[in-house]
């Protein structure tokens, strides 16, 4: 049996409100207590801590990046896709298409895609490589450049903001949490890109 921490009171409470609520009351948060218990209870061997782990930390990361697509990047007419790659390039560029791929985590084909709008818009371009004429080399155009270090800045600005709820010890804490669950991944054979 898997180790299980006790609940806060506030925990507690929350679940039992979710578990008494009903399907149509329930939020975005309030949906997790809600479904650990509705799947524990259709199977009883569930670890519910992994679930809520998986559940609060796939929310999380949903919600910030929305946040940060909606309130930086698409009044900047990016996309947070669109955004990735500009970063990488910005970073690490000029790079091929496929390592652009690679150190962003998405598939060539939806790069590829990423990069027409890019290169239309002026902020990308794009070439033959010199080593191989059948690879795409891609660098950041002097307007991409510009783009990329001003949406950047912003995002820092409330990359701030959302870490200030955490002293810098629990920043750092949970950071180390979340590259020990990372390095994991190989133990668990995860699936990448």
């Amino acid at each position: 049996m898997p180790f299980e921490q006790p609940a806060s009171e506030q925990q507690q409470a929350s679940g039992r409100r979710a578990s008494g609520q009903r399907a149509d009351r329930l939020d975005y948060w309030s949906f997790i207590d809600y479904a650990i218990d509705r799947s524990g209870r259709e199977l009883p061997a569930l670890d519910p801590v992994a679930m809520r782990l998986v559940l609060t930390f796939t929310r999380a990361a949903s919600m910030i990046v929305y946040d940060l697509e909606s309130g930086v990047h698409r009044p900047r007419g990016l996309s947070w896709p669109g955004f990735r790659v500009l970063f990488a390039l910005w970073n690490a560029g000029p790079l091929e298409a496929k390592r652009v791929a690679e150190l962003i985590g998405m598939s060539r084909a939806a790069v590829s895609a990423l990069v027409n709008t890019l290169v239309r818009d002026g902020l990308v371009t794009r070439e033959r490589a010199p080593h191989d004429g059948r690879a795409v080399l891609l660098e950041l155009t002097a307007r991409g450049r510009e783009v990329i270090s001003e949406a950047f800045a912003t995002q820092n600005a409330r990359e701030q903001e959302w870490a200030s709820s955490l002293s810098e010890e629990e920043q750092r804490t949970l950071i180390g949490l979340i590259d020990k669950l990372v390095a994991g991944a190989d133990a668990v054979q995860a699936r990448r890109r």
